[in-house]
């Protein structure tokens, strides 16, 4: 029986390769013929199905063919050394498309992981962003930080299936990870895993100003920004701040969608392939645009902007209809596209490359700001004192015996805690103002903290708005620039080395 099905499978195997393929990948560069890569594509099915074969009928153990399968198919799409393309096994496609579809359990963490570990650089898990609202984010844990550990497993030795399996579980239980912030700052988060609802949009007023947050960009995004600019409309803004840093992206519908509602006509965003047929444009339309025209817009982006946020950036900044604050965004322009195999089981591929209006592709390099603001960078003694107030757990027990606590009442707190742990004031406030708000669902702004948010403040209040749109360059004008400077710089180096 085992024979018959190992049979089965490994000729659904090659069938399937043959028909997904084979029908495509032929189209080669000029150099290899049709005929050689047809070849060479045969060639390397036949001994992949012979292999498979031969495990399942000689191998010391019975071999169930399903593990055979998932094998070859996890190590065929891991050697494109692509993060994004993956086999999805049931687990994997039940996460996604719970993900996609706006509701899943686990910690609400966004994260990637490098396929191969190095002395040097360690395959651990980066958090590309948390998910607001979500026992990841109440514990702290931001963009940037590194999960070297789960439950005491170094995350090195993981899968990112495996990552995945150890982070979600039944909502209640627990899970340990070990957590890496810059150079030295290492410490531990017991959370407690709980149903996660991915938020989309939330909004309202700072002033006159109108500020939207677009955490991810799922099926129900446009509605909640319609919504926003519903509401800002009935405020009257002066000017708008759409904050999408820490967004991961999500669907490049839905941003395109949402991008249409401040773009009246041109391209929103671009899809190329190997593959003509596989191209797309997304464009504009004057009838879906709701946003009231010559309103002045500033939009937040950071590391943890990804995705679809830099395709929202990217349009906006392009059609020099925004000014972007803050800081470099992750640089995810690539597209994928989740391929079912049978009722439980697909991959996830990387299908095409995004483009931005100005035809340019992000992947890798990011989005620069228009005007880049940085939080301040903790010393090697300041990172050991945040360090030492983490793990010493002080904050947590302070607040719980004091409910309520003021903004009086937190920068007290933080006066005293300054005492002993010798860091900026500002930080010490805000870590506390974490702490205190987190049984009320978190806070959507804070302004004694937030320098890139008070400086999107500062210029749609005090600065000639109209003048620094004159000033900015399209995405592709600042990639050119920038290759120029660097064959400049290329070319200064050999002379110099020539003359010496």
């Amino acid at each position: 029986m085992n024979k018959k099905i190992g049979h089965a499978i490994s000729n659904l195997f090659l069938t399937f390769c043959l028909i997904i393929f084979a029908s495509q990948c032929f189209a080669q560069s000029p150099s290899v013929s049709a005929k050689e890569a047809s070849d060479s594509t045969l060639k390397y099915l036949r001994i992949i199905n012979s292999v498979f074969n031969y495990a399942q009928q000689n191998y010391v153990d019975e071999v169930d063919p399903k593990v055979l399968y998932e094998g070859a198919m996890k190590g065929m799409l891991e050697a494109l050394g692509d993060p994004y393309t993956l086999y999805l096994d049931a687990d994997s496609m039940r996460d996604l498309t719970d993900t996609t579809s706006g509701n899943f359990g686990g910690l609400g963490l966004n994260i990637t992981k490098l396929l191969q570990t190095t002395p040097d650089k360690p395959a651990y898990v980066e958090v590309v962003s948390p998910i607001e609202n979500t026992p990841a984010a109440k514990a702290g844990i931001q963009a940037g930080d590194y999960i070297t550990a789960i439950d005491g497993t170094p995350t090195p030795d993981l899968s990112m299936e495996a990552v995945l399996a150890k982070l979600r579980g039944a909502p209640g239980t627990t899970v340990e990870v070990s957590l890496l912030r810059g150079s030295s700052i290492e410490f531990k988060k017991t959370l407690e895993r709980a149903i996660i609802e991915v938020p989309t949009v939330k909004y309202t007023m700072i002033d006159s100003i109108g500020y939207m947050k677009i955490i991810q960009f799922t099926p129900e995004t446009p509605k909640r920004v319609q919504d926003g600019i519903d509401y800002f409309k009935q405020k009257k803004i002066s000017s708008l701040i759409i904050d999408v840093r820490n967004n991961p992206g999500g669907l490049i519908t839905s941003v395109a969608e949402v991008a249409d509602k401040f773009i009246d006509s041109g391209t929103i965003v671009s899809t190329k392939s190997r593959l003509d047929f596989q191209d797309s444009v997304f464009t504009a339309s004057p009838e879906k645009t709701t946003m009231q025209k010559n309103i002045p817009i500033v939009v937040l982006i950071n590391k943890g902007s990804a995705s679809a946020s830099e395709i929202l950036s990217g349009a906006l900044k392009d059609d020099h209809l925004a000014y972007l604050v803050g800081q470099n965004t992750y640089g995810k322009g690539s597209v994928q596209q989740m391929l079912p195999l049978s009722d439980t089981d697909g991959i996830k591929m990387t299908m095409a490359r995004y483009y931005t209006p100005s035809d340019a592709n992000i992947d890798k390099v990011g989005i620069p700001p228009d005007r880049e603001v940085l939080f301040p960078v903790l010393t090697a003694d300041e990172e050991k004192t945040y360090s030492d107030l983490i793990k010493n757990d002080v904050i947590s027990g302070y607040v719980k015996n004091h409910p309520g606590m003021s903004e009086k009442d937190i920068a007290g707190y933080a006066a005293v805690l300054q005492k002993t742990y010798k860091l900026d004031l500002r930080t010490l406030r805000r870590i506390i103002r974490l702490e205190a708000d987190r049984s009320k669902g978190g806070i959507l702004y804070d302004l004694d903290y937030d320098v890139q948010l008070n400086a999107a403040l500062d210029i749609l209040k005090k600065e000639d708005f109209t003048a620094l749109m004159k000033s900015t360059k399209t995405i592709k004008e600042l990639q050119k620039a920038a290759a120029g400077a660097s064959v400049l710089a290329s070319q200064n180096t050999v002379t110099k080395k020539n003359t010496q």
